[in-house]
């Protein structure tokens, strides 16, 4: 008789530290993190709106007529250069990004003639694909 009650004791005193082992984990959830999931999820837009950024002025600078007809003289297809475009890393792609930003301004203002444009492009090219090549 004296086991039995202190078997349904034991059983009772283990379902209790099972039920309330079970609802730490739902507790822990409910605190506040370092980061907030909200802030996690901007920082992942802001990241993903900034490389869409850079994509685009890489492109645009590749898109041009002039950067056409040059890739072309190469013997560059353009659209291998464009999915190797989005295949760069991210720190790679904002430097190059940064770069033909720069380019475009330049070319623009008449500081660079068509040969040093033609160059540009051309290494951009290389870097790209050497980049691709790599990974």
């Amino acid at each position: 008789m004296k086991s039995r009650n202190t078997m349904r004791v034991c059983s009772i005193l283990l379902a209790a530290s099972l039920v309330s082992a079970g609802s730490l984990p739902v507790r822990a959830q409910e605190k506040d993190h370092a980061v907030s999931s909200g802030q996690l999820r901007k920082d992942v837009q802001k990241a993903a709106e900034t490389r869409q950024a850079n994509e685009a002025a890489v492109r645009e600078m590749f898109a041009t007529d002039k950067a056409r007809e040059t890739l072309k003289s190469a013997g560059v297809d353009y659209q291998k250069v464009d999915q190797a475009i989005s295949q760069v890393n991210d720190e790679d792609l904002a430097r190059m990004a940064e770069r033909s930003r720069d380019v475009q301004k330049d070319f623009a203002a008449g500081r660079l003639g068509d040969r040093d444009l033609i160059i540009i492009l051309l290494v951009a090219v290389a870097l790209i694909l050497i980049i691709v090549a790599v990974r």
